[in-house]
């Protein structure tokens, strides 16, 4: 109960429906209430309160001043078919570009791309990860692949603890990745391969005698990814005027605050995560 300064009298303070509205999003998202936390505070019912989330209308963020800038760019995925594309500047600490998406592929980057050029941006530089296609995406463009994902690419392919002692040093050569430099780095692949490259030629016969395959195929597997990506993983210090970053884990980061908050509103409907999602991403 509020009182009256002029004539003394009692009332309830009664919230203007849209700065209620905003104050119930915030506490519904950031604050991690459920509707039915909500509804006990307010004293209202479960629905009720699902309704004045709906009618709730987020401002629209002030734009940009188009410049030139580096981004991050990657997809991250909350369960069979639904995923985000999103693209970040670090240096701006702003979320640029997101969407929903079923499947990532390269015509989801190359939208990326014209949505930010169109708004304005001149991207200078991205980091992406090491999927096929997507560098193509990015023609013309000084493309960084993330030295985190690298790393993740071999470990999926050797496992944390290879079997083979090629694997082994070949696990050790990557580990090293974001300690040196290209040129270093160069050698010690070249001289890992000269070392193994008779072993990695090493098949297996089937009993048919008819049919084989090479014995080491993780391993290969594993050199083949670090060589044909090896020009792209060291241009965060070819180009240093830039500031490139040389990891996505500003990115990372965003998808794991993003599915954080969301895991405390499971079941919800698809337009109502993807506000939810828009909220979350426009705040920084």
């Amino acid at each position: 109960m509020f009182k009256c300064q002029d004539c003394g009298s009692q009332f309830v303070k009664q919230y203007q429906p849209t700065k209620w509205r905003g104050k119930l999003f915030n506490e519904y998202i950031f604050g991690k209430q459920t509707l039915k936390q909500l509804a006990d505070k307010y004293s209202k019912t479960k629905k009720t309160i699902q309704g004045q989330l709906d009618r709730h209308q987020r401002k629209n963020p002030c734009p940009l001043t188009a410049q030139p800038i580096v981004i991050g760019v990657d997809c991250s995925f909350f369960g069979r078919g639904y995923g985000i594309v999103l693209a970040r500047c670090q240096k701006l600490r702003k979320n640029l570009y997101w969407k929903e998406i079923t499947t990532e592929n390269r015509e989801v980057y190359e939208e990326a791309r014209r949505f930010l050029e169109a708004a304005g941006f001149s991207i200078r530089g991205v980091v992406i990860d090491a999927k096929h296609g997507i560098k193509e995406a990015f023609a013309n463009t000084i493309v960084q692949i993330c030295q985190y994902h690298q790393k993740q690419i071999i470990r999926r392919y050797l496992t944390s603890k290879p079997k083979t002692v090629a694997g082994v040093e070949l696990k050790l050569i990557t580990d090293a990745l974001i300690k040196t430099n290209e040129q270093l780095f160069t050698q010690l692949l070249k001289e890992w391969y000269g070392k193994w490259a008779e072993f990695l030629k090493e098949r297996t016969v089937a009993d048919d005698h008819k049919h084989w395959w090479y014995t080491h195929r993780r391993l290969r597997a594993a050199y083949r990814s670090l060589n044909t990506n090896l020009p792209y993983l060291f241009n965060y210090q070819k180009y240093p005027e830039l500031c490139i970053p040389n990891t996505n884990n500003s990115l990372e980061g965003y998808f794991g605050k993003l599915k954080k908050l969301l895991n405390n509103h499971n079941g919800l409907k698809r337009h109502r995560r993807y506000k939810l999602i828009e909220a979350i991403l426009s705040s920084s």
